[in-house]
């Protein structure tokens, strides 16, 4: 990845929301031409990874002394409609709570304005090894301006 490419990553932000638009393509539908269900996922990791990028929050450390990286802790996904081929969709990513070694996202995948998929994100440092860390000061302190209360 350029310079430029961290620079500016793709997607903007809505407020404190973060808005990463997606195509959807042949690759991503199965027969009839609907998106795969599974993909919905790789649309929220594409989402939370350009709202980190966006805010200057690194996704993985692994030149520090003890790397780490984020890890997914838990996952909820509710889907209202589906995506079709060609369709243009919008990814918002929102951090909903940080604390110690945890952060929070609400994550919901639109077309058109309509609401297709809302997913619910619980996420983590962990060294490669799997062990749980806390969340740096620093990152905390980037995250912080985008901090969205929810009405879940």
């Amino acid at each position: 990845m350029s310079v430029t490419d961290r620079e500016n990553p793709p997607g903007w932000f809505r407020g404190r929301v973060h808005v990463l638009p997606v195509r959807i393509y042949y690759e991503d539908t199965d027969l009839s031409g609907v998106v795969y269900h599974a993909n919905y996922l790789r649309f929220m990791e594409r989402g939370r990874s350009e709202f980190f990028r966006a805010a200057g929050i690194p996704l993985a450390r692994l030149d520090d002394a003890e790397p780490t990286a984020w890890a997914l802790r838990k996952l909820s996904l509710e889907f209202h409609r589906a995506a079709r081929l060609d369709d243009m969709l919008e990814v918002h990513t929102a951090c909903t709570a940080i604390s110690g070694a945890r952060m929070s996202a609400d994550q919901k995948i639109y077309s058109g304005g309509a609401l297709l998929t809302h997913g619910r994100v619980e996420a983590c440092i962990i060294t490669l090894s799997g062990k749980p860390r806390r969340i740096p000061e620093s990152v905390r302190a980037k995250l912080a301006p985008y901090l969205v209360e929810t009405d879940t």
